[in-house]
């Protein structure tokens, strides 16, 4: 859930709408609990909801997402538009994320995250003071994510339960005002012969990680 002006145009029909995926009109009487929507009971649901969602209001999804959220934060450094901050959101979504929080300029590409960024919380901080300040005001451990000297491999390091995981800029990585901020450093395992990896994948690869560390997987879809 945007926080307020992060990209202020909705986005157009995407592909996934165009091949018709979801459900069409709820058959039948309609259920009468408030948190299914009037206008998707009557026209179908296409969104890229999973099937528990169908028909809800967006704003019931994000409660009870809400409800169930876990308690790690996603931080990307945003310097150039990096196109794979909607990446980021999409897969903190997946998650679920208690939040992402994007360092640094406001405006971002939206388009991989396939409108995700709706039921995401998506906060912004102009430096990396600012977002040092809400991290302890919220007590979260902080974790940067860069393949430097003295990282630890994240694949044994016991990731805080409580945390938020700094990825930098693709190609630049982490300022060193943003790392300066972390506790601690991380890096992925890597055999071949290129010197990083998209920071979408490694994103990705590390809230999976905390995912193994701490999720209770009975939960999951």
């Amino acid at each position: 859930m945007s926080d307020g002006g992060l990209s202020p145009e909705e986005p157009g029909p995407t592909e996934w709408q165009a091949e018709q995926v979801g459900v069409g009109p709820w058959p039948g009487k309609w259920p009468e609990d408030p948190k299914y929507d009037p206008e998707l009971l009557a026209d179908g649901d296409r969104r890229n909801v999973v099937d528990a969602y169908r028909y809800w209001r967006r704003d019931a999804v994000v409660a009870d997402l809400d409800r169930r959220r876990h308690p790690f934060h996603v931080v990307i450094e945003n310097l150039a538009h990096d196109a794979n901050i909607g990446t980021v959101v999409r897969t903190a979504n997946a998650f679920l994320a208690q939040a992402v929080h994007i360092v640094g300029r406001r405006r971002w590409n939206r388009r991989g995250a396939m409108v995700t960024d709706r039921y995401q919380h998506v906060h912004h901080h102009a430096t990396p003071e600012e977002f040092a300040r809400y991290a302890q005001a919220h007590h979260l451990a902080v974790v940067a994510v860069d393949n430097t000297h003295g990282a630890e491999p994240v694949e044994t390091f016991a990731l805080p339960r409580r945390c938020a995981l700094l990825f930098g800029q693709e190609g630049s990585g982490l300022s060193p005002e943003l790392r300066a901020i972390a506790q601690s450093a991380v890096a992925i395992a890597q055999f071949g012969s290129t010197r990083s990896i998209n920071v979408g994948v490694a994103a990705g690869v590390v809230m999976h990680t905390w995912i193994v560390q701490h999720a209770d997987l009975d939960q999951r879809w």
